[in-house]
């Protein structure tokens, strides 16, 4: 079934997409203000400069995926999907492979959310080829008609 449209014509996609943009900035945001909380709560323990800054790094590089996101236009989020989607997915790969140094608590959260980001952004890729290429398939068969005429 399709999903439902919303009152400004984006569907229950696009507010997914949104809303995991805004998550993001906010993420992000947080990892920049206060690395030290946020790597306790992804189970990282003690103090280190080398991850409160690793930490920064991630929060900078999430704020500029919502950002760049939410400030776009259609064209430009087609775009930040796509980057967001391998971004993701490369996460996604890390935490697997990260494995047997964190507890499986912190490692199963991190793929979890690493992991559903990615499918939301494939999810969003896909539906975005396939607008495209009906659009390509409306416009050479009104073509081919007029030809016809």
């Amino acid at each position: 079934m399709a999903d439902a449209k919303e009152t400004d014509g984006r569907d229950t996609l696009d507010g997914l997409m949104l809303t995991m943009a805004r998550t993001r900035v906010a993420l992000g945001l947080a990892a920049l203000t206060a690395p030290g909380l946020t790597g306790r709560i992804a189970g990282m323990s003690g103090s280190d400069p080398g991850r409160d800054y690793m930490t920064r790094l991630f929060g900078a590089r999430e704020m500029a995926l919502g950002a760049g996101y939410l400030f776009s236009d259609p064209n430009g989020r087609r775009l930040w999907a796509r980057i967001g989607l391998a971004v993701d997915s490369a996460d996604t790969l890390s935490g697997l492979r990260t494995r047997p140094g964190l507890p499986i608590w912190a490692t199963a959260g991190a793929i979890g959310v690493a992991a559903s980001a990615a499918a939301l952004g494939a999810a969003k890729v896909a539906k975005d080829e396939l607008n495209r290429s009906a659009g390509r398939v409306k416009r050479v068969s009104a073509l081919l008609r007029r030809s016809q005429d």
